[in-house]
């Protein structure tokens, strides 16, 4: 049987469906899990900011366009201590809980404890499902290298199938666990 790794990522191209996949995978998940997703907040259909939802119903801004922040993607303030606050604790191993880490992206990496957070679960026994952006920095591009990554691209033509898919190889690594 192919080495399974326990740290199963999504990446693509902006708008490729990854978040969408990760909410298809958390709705039909029937194992207790933790963790965060990121959704883009539009107010008349233009996209203003990106919201975290953690999957105990914590939620805030990860980023907007009216934050005041050192910290800027675009026109898009970082709120760095909404990361800190609401997605580090999400991801922090619990028992034998999925973690869903949605995104290992620009705007989360800003923060070193969010970064920190972040290898802790990768280096946990817990299986991992998140996203990770294409490219990336130095901490991204070295979390990409690790031996127990499986990175899966989303295109149009595989997204409708990526949940069965992620949700299959969880149930494998379970079983092999």
């Amino acid at each position: 049987m192919e080495d399974m790794k326990k740290n199963i990522f999504l990446t693509g191209a902006p708008s490729s469906g990854k978040t969408t996949v990760i909410k298809k995978v958390i709705s039909a998940l029937r194992l207790p899990a933790n963790g965060f997703y990121t959704e883009e907040e539009r107010v008349a259909g233009k996209r203003v900011g990106f919201l975290m939802m953690t999957l105990d119903g914590r939620k805030g801004h990860l980023a907007h366009q009216d934050i005041e922040s050192d910290f800027h993607v675009r026109r898009y303030g970082v709120s760095i201590a909404n990361i800190e606050t609401i997605a580090v604790p999400s991801i922090t191993p619990v028992n034998r809980n999925i973690i869903i880490l949605d995104e290992i992206g620009k705007m989360e990496c800003f923060s070193e404890v969010f970064k920190e957070a972040a290898t802790r679960a990768l280096d946990s026994s817990n299986i991992v499902v998140g996203t990770i952006t294409f490219g990336g920095d130095d901490f991204i591009l070295g979390i990409k290298k690790r031996g127990d990554m499986e990175i899966l691209e989303v295109t149009p033509e595989n997204r409708d199938m990526m949940p069965g898919s992620i949700l299959r190889k969880i149930a494998s690594l379970r079983t092999i666990e």
